[in-house]
């Protein structure tokens, strides 16, 4: 394209120097034929130099792979009629606070939920394919200003490095546990996934796994994955330097294996995975506690208008695959907490566009593990939502009632959540 601009610069350029009347010269200048061709020559050799910068200015990747950047910006406006763990996304309903002469109802909106992310892809590599992405939300918290939710810090939250081949894959990144990878349809629940702390098992660790599988239109394949060990415990508000937890004491990885059947034909596609995880706690200086679970999950479209998806797990020590047990790891005397829950949302899509649905999430620790004076015994939550996305925009209307349990003295609460969303994709 190039030398097609500088073929007809330098024709039209010659024939005006050649042919159209000149203005008056100043005295002393050369008004030949072969001058005013010169100075065309220099003229076409600035022109070069600037198309030259330009080129070398436009943004390219280092490596000259394909990469491309995509996100959604998105605003949440919601409202609680109760007092709840998270304004704009929560988990558990908490119990008044008498030292608070305030209504508990309240509702504000956000829009740290926005997403931006950048992925890179080589179609051949190392006998594969490699695909790379990186993914950011602003939903990192927020430092102590005027500014509040409005000024969130960004986050991250997944990174993944994946080189595919026909049967077989090796990813190293943060990601989602592999025996819990499926999350339910959301714009009210980004920053914290959808059923969060009432049956998703979905915080994302940094991992390494491989896998293979074997099959055309009906694969099977099983996973293997070390993941970092982590208790699901705060860090603290603002502090840059962190502690290790009791799953970092215990000096092992968290370690994580599934088997996988999926499928993909005209009328139907779908996935189902039975997995199990084992990782360990500190105890005391030389005893452990063991944290272990057994997920299944699935995910099932009949048609294009129709999506069940959902998981059930049981298992104990949870709290740190995103709050199993309702974020409670161990009881009095250091005795595992165990829990059972799951989750399942139902979806149907009348229009490529449109999206009606609902869902059910519970986590249920056990009573005989807790202390029933401070612990939290049941958690679940109900939803409902619509979604309309008119390419670009994205629109969206949640309904979510969230019921917590706690001892006699508080008995069961319950919250409802109102959610609309509004943003686009790009």
């Amino acid at each position: 394209m190039n030398s097609r601009i500088l073929f007809f610069t330098t024709f039209f350029a010659g024939s005006l120097a050649a042919q159209q009347p000149q203005p008056t010269s100043p005295p002393g200048q050369d008004t030949s034929l072969a001058a005013r061709l010169e100075r065309a020559e220099r003229l076409l050799q600035l022109l070069r130099e600037q198309v030259n910068q330009q080129a070398a200015a436009r943004v390219e990747p280092r490596s000259g792979n394909h990469v491309e950047v995509s996100g959604l910006v998105l605003v949440n406006g919601f409202f609680n009629n109760a007092r709840v763990n998270n304004s704009d996304v929560p988990q558990i309903v908490l119990p008044p606070d008498a030292t608070v002469n305030l209504p508990t109802s309240h509702g504000g909106a956000t829009a740290r939920q926005s997403q931006v992310a950048l992925t890179a892809t080589v179609p051949e590599f190392a006998g594969g394919a490699f695909h790379g992405e990186l993914d950011l939300d602003f939903f990192g918290g927020q430092q102590p200003s005027p500014g509040g939710r409005t000024w969130p810090l960004v986050r991250l939250r997944r990174v993944r490095a994946e080189i595919e081949w026909p049967h077989g894959w090796v990813m190293f990144g943060q990601e989602a546990p592999p025996i819990a990878e499926i999350n339910p349809s959301s714009l009210a629940q980004i920053g914290l996934v959808g059923f969060a702390r009432s049956g998703n098992l979905w915080l994302w660790l940094p991992q390494v796994r491989a896998g293979a599988e074997v099959g055309s239109t009906v694969k099977i394949g099983v996973e293997g994955s070390a993941l970092a060990p982590t208790a699901g415990d705060p860090q603290g508000v603002g502090l840059l330097f962190t502690q290790p937890d009791r799953a970092e004491r215990s000096r092992r990885p968290h370690l994580e294996g599934r088997l996988r059947i999926r499928w993909d034909e005209p009328e139907s596609s779908g996935e189902i995975s039975l997995g199990g995880h084992y990782g360990w706690l500190a105890k005391g200086v030389d005893t452990l506690v063991v944290s272990r679970a057994v997920v299944a999950s699935a995910r099932f479209t009949a048609t294009q208008y129709l999506e069940l998806q959902g998981e059930v797990f049981t298992g104990q020590a949870l709290a740190g695959l995103g709050g199993g047990g309702i974020g409670q790891n161990l009881g009095p005397g250091i005795v595992p907490v165990r829990s059972r829950g799951g989750w399942a949302q139902l979806n149907l899509r009348p229009h490529p566009a449109i999206e009606v649905g609902g869902g059910y999430g519970l986590d249920d620790p056990d009573d005989a593990d807790l202390d029933p004076a401070t612990a939290l015994l049941r958690n679940l939550s109900w939803e409902g939502h619509v979604q309309w996305r008119p390419a670009p925009l994205v629109l969206g209307v949640e309904f979510r009632r969230i019921e917590t349990t706690y001892g006699p003295a508080v008995g069961a609460l319950f919250a409802h959540h109102v959610n609309a969303a509004a943003g686009f994709e790009f």
